[in-house]
């Protein structure tokens, strides 16, 4: 499957990256932007009509693709051993373990 093709918010791993031609620069930018084999990766959105660009987080970093460059990703859609990280709840995201309040 391609990162292209993925659902919204389905958790994948990066499989690949498909060089155009040897050397590559499109191809190469992306895997120093972190689209590496074993890496989880997810579209987060889809441009209006579900055009250009799409938005895909790799890690907690999102880069905005078009379809072309989002099309050279290989995925693999997670399974349900891969962990994810859950979001912080409200008020928790500053404050050390020991500075929260109890109600």
């Amino acid at each position: 499957m391609r990162l292209s093709e993925l659902p919204r918010r389905t958790p994948a791993v990066v499989q690949s990256v498909d060089d155009a031609t040897p050397g590559d620069p499109v191809a190469r930018r992306l895997r120093e932007l972190g689209f590496v084999a074993g890496e989880a990766v997810q579209v987060i959105a889809y441009g209006p009509f579900g055009m250009d660009p799409l938005v895909a987080q790799v890690g907690f970093t999102r880069f905005a693709l078009r379809r072309s460059e989002a099309a050279r990703i290989g995925v693999e859609i997670a399974s349900a051993s891969v962990t994810r990280i859950a979001p912080a709840t409200q008020g928790d995201e500053t404050a050390p373990p020991s500075a929260k309040r109890t109600a």
